[in-house]
C-alpha cells in the first residue's frame, strides 16, 4: 500500500526508514521512525546480542526524513542524492521498537544541493547528531 512517504522520496521497502513527517517547512523538517523487529528483519543481525538499530541507518534514515520533507513542503523537485556527511557525532543508540524522532535545520535548498543538520531522539534524549550534502541527480 502506497503511503505519503512513498510519494516524497524513491526508496521502496525494505529500505524506507522514515515513518512519518510531523513538520516540514523552509526552516525545519520533524518527522519519525519506528524500527520494530517484525518490519526491519533484516537490520537484526548487526547487533543481534544488544538490540540495537545500526547507526548508518540512522544517518540514511535522518537524510530520507530531510529530504521526504524538503519534497513535502515543495522547497525542491527532482531526485537528490546523499553526497556528503560531516560532523557526525553519536551519543548513544536505538534499540528496536523505539521511535526515533528527527529535528531537522534546512540550512541550504537550493535546485541543485540541500545542506541539513540534524539530532536524533529517542525518549528526548539526543542519541546522533550530523550534517549532511544531498545533490540533485539528473538521469
Amino acid at each position: 500500500m502506497e503511503t505519503d512517504i512513498h510519494k516524497l522520496i524513491p526508496h521502496r521497502s525494505p529500505f524506507v526508514f522514515v515513518d512519518n513527517i510531523l513538520v516540514s517547512n523552509d526552516k525545519e523538517v520533524v518527522g519519525t521512525k519506528k524500527f520494530d523487529k517484525k518490519n526491519n528483519q533484516m537490520l537484526t543481525g548487526s547487533f543481534p546480542e544488544f538490540n540495537f538499530v545500526p547507526g548508518m541507518i540512522i544517518i540514511e534514515s535522518m537524510a530520507q526524513c530531510g529530504g521526504a520533507g524538503i519534497k513535502k513542503a515543495g522547497l525542491a523537485d527532482g531526485f537528490f542524492g546523499l553526497v556528503s556527511m560531516e560532523n557526525v557525532r553519536f551519543f548513544n543508540g536505538a534499540k528496536y521498537d523505539e521511535v526515533v524522532k528527527y529535528v531537522i535545520k534546512n540550512i541550504r535548498i537550493s535546485n541543485r544541493l540541500i545542506k541539513q543538520s540534524g539530532i536524533a531522539y529517542v525518549q528526548n534524549k539526543s542519541i546522533l547528531e550530523a550534517t549532511w550534502i544531498c545533490a540533485r541527480i539528473n538521469n
